[in-house]
C-alpha cells in the first residue's frame, strides 16, 4: 500500500492519457489494499477475543461514549438518537476497550440501516439475571434467513464487508459472560439485546 501511495505521487502531475490510465489502475490497487487491510484487521480482532481482563464498570458509560462518537454521523443521516439509560443501573464486570468495540459495530450497523433517517434508541435496564442493553433502530430490517446467519463468520450482505463485525461483537459479549439476541422485521427495524450477568459477590 505504501509503495502504491508513492507511485501515485509520481503520477499525480501527469497529464498524458497513458499516465492517466496508469493512475486509474494504481487507484484500484490502493483501494484493494485498503479493503484487504481492513479484512485482515477484522480477522485478527475476531481471533484475539478470548480471556478478557474484566473490572467493575458502568454499561451506561460505555454506550454513552459510543453514541457520542456517532453524533455527527447521526445528524448528517437525520437519525435521532434517543437514550433511556437507567441511572440506577448496577455495575457489571467489563473490559472497556473490547466492549466499546462491540458497541461501535452495533451502532454503526444501525445507522447504516437508516440511510434515509430514522430513530436509534438505546435503553438500559435491570433484568432478573443482571442488566441489559437494547439497541433499537427503525431501519430497513432484515429477513429471517439473514437474522439467523448474521452471527456466522464471513457472512455479509454488504459489498466489501468482511462478515466478521457481528461475529466479533458476539464473541466479545460472550467473553463478558453475556449473550446477544436480535429481533428484526423487514421495513420496520431491528432490535439487538445485550444481556450481562451481575458480578458475583465476594464470598460467593
Amino acid at each position: 500500500r505504501m509503495n502504491m501511495d508513492l507511485l501515485a505521487e509520481d503520477f499525480a502531475d501527469s497529464s498524458t492519457q497513458r499516465d492517466r490510465r496508469a493512475m486509474a489502475k494504481i487507484e484500484i490497487v490502493r483501494k484493494q489494499c485498503v479493503r484487504l487491510e481492513n479484512l485482515l484487521n477484522d480477522f485478527l480482532r475476531f481471533n484475539k477475543v478470548g480471556q478478557l481482563e474484566l473490572r467493575p464498570g458502568s454499561l451506561n458509560e460505555q454506550i454513552e461514549r459510543v453514541l457520542d462518537l456517532f453524533v455527527p454521523q447521526a445528524e448528517e443521516s437525520h437519525v435521532e438518537m434517543v437514550r433511556y439509560l437507567d441511572p440506577d443501573l448496577p455495575s457489571i464486570s467489563l473490559n472497556a476497550e473490547t466492549l466499546q468495540a462491540a458497541l461501535v459495530n452495533l451502532v454503526k450497523n444501525a445507522l447504516e440501516a437508516m440511510p434515509d433517517g430514522g430513530q436509534l434508541t438505546a435503553r438500559t435496564r435491570v433484568t432478573r439475571q443482571g442488566v441489559a442493553l437494547d439497541l433499537i433502530d427503525t431501519g430497513v430490517g432484515m429477513d429471517e434467513r439473514t437474522a439467523m446467519k448474521m452471527f456466522d463468520a464471513f457472512y455479509t450482505t454488504k459489498s466489501g464487508g468482511s462478515g466478521l463485525g457481528l461475529p466479533t461483537a458476539r464473541r466479545i459479549i460472550e467473553a463478558h459472560g453475556g449473550r446477544i439476541g436480535v429481533h428484526s422485521e423487514v421495513g420496520i427495524g431491528t432490535q439487538f439485546t445485550l444481556e450481562f450477568p451481575m458480578p458475583a459477590r465476594i464470598g460467593e
